[in-house]
């Protein structure tokens, strides 16, 4: 699982990017393979001049959905390396039209069989992947139609009217806390015996004077942590999940000031917390909200997981 993987669709468009380089490059290796001196990037304006003949850059960039600065920029190269060549339309002495070379025509006769092979080869990926061909790429311009952005906007300005609230354990409350737990543990880690046993019960950290505390955005249940007692005036921060949907807005600092004034208020002296280095988000959180790093991990640690140990150090170590 990738950095931008874990931002799911937030991220689509560079995810897509980050696709796009994999697939080229597979393309390339074929190429080179079979001795083609072809590269995958080329293939929409190599492929739409050999099938329709001579066009602009502006023609070019409406056929294959790109911008007239990409294409441009592509094109100059091409040109450059003799793969394609200019001359002016006939029409219009101040248009330049774009041609393949002979160089170019050869070369792509002889990828033709490849493509074919790159076609099947990428429809089996598909439907290994529980994908269907015939819709997957008419799917994703319908996510990127126009409008998208004003559909976005709209989706903004409602948001923004919404108040994330932190409150305590109720029992309304208290199956989100195992939900919005066994999300991040299940992607990251498995679910230990102890994760279990304390979030099937949030109650019980409550009776042993600890606090259970939930993050509402509007009605919405988004986000939980605990402040565990083990000792006197010895708390744990503990099972802190953020819904990765609402993930990024500022949701978990929330959390762990709350957190941190019910620490204050109960007269705890000491606070700490057990991540895993993985988490490197919440690290950098916690980092920000005053918890420094320790030498070594806790002693008599209760999870199996836990690589990294942390200790508030006060509010004066809060970054703003």
């Amino acid at each position: 699982m990738t950095y931008l993987a874990d931002m799911g669709l937030l991220s689509l468009g560079s995810q897509l990017k980050a696709v796009s380089d994999q697939l080229y490059a597979m393309a390339d290796e074929v190429y080179a393979r079979h001795g083609i001196a072809l590269q995958g990037r080329w293939f929409p304006i190599l492929r739409l001049l050999h099938d329709r003949g001579p066009m602009t850059v502006g023609e070019i960039a409406a056929a294959v959905g790109q911008t007239h600065s990409a294409i441009s920029q592509l094109t100059t190269r091409l040109v450059r390396d003799g793969w394609v060549s200019t001359a002016s339309d006939e029409g219009d002495r101040r248009t330049r039209r774009l041609t393949l070379t002979t160089r170019a025509e050869a070369a792509l006769q002889a990828a033709k069989p490849l493509w074919r092979a790159m076609r099947d080869g990428l429809e089996e990926r598909v439907l290994s992947a529980g994908l269907d061909p015939t819709t997957l790429l008419a799917g994703l311009e319908q996510v990127a139609a126009p409008g998208l952005a004003d559909i976005i906007a709209n989706k903004a300005s409602a948001h923004s009217s919404e108040v994330v609230s932190v409150v305590p354990l109720n029992p309304r409350l208290r199956t989100h806390f195992y939900r919005l737990n066994a999300i991040w543990l299940e992607h990251y880690f498995v679910l230990e015996p102890y994760d279990i046993e304390v979030m099937s019960n949030p109650e019980a950290i409550v009776a042993q004077g600890g606090a259970v505390l939930f993050a509402l955005l509007g009605d919405a249940v988004v986000g939980t942590c605990a402040l565990k007692q083990h000792a006197p005036g010895e708390y744990e921060l503990t099972k802190m999940g953020v819904d990765p949907a609402v993930r990024g807005v500022g949701i978990g600092r929330k959390l762990i000031e709350a957190a941190v004034s019910e620490f204050e208020r109960l007269g705890g002296n000491q606070l700490y917390l057990e991540t895993n280095s993985r988490l490197e988000a919440a690290i950098h959180l916690y980092e920000r909200t005053g918890f420094e790093h320790q030498p070594a991990i806790r002693e008599g640690s209760y999870y199996g997981r836990a690589n990294v140990y942390m200790i508030w150090r006060g509010r004066s170590a809060m970054a703003a």
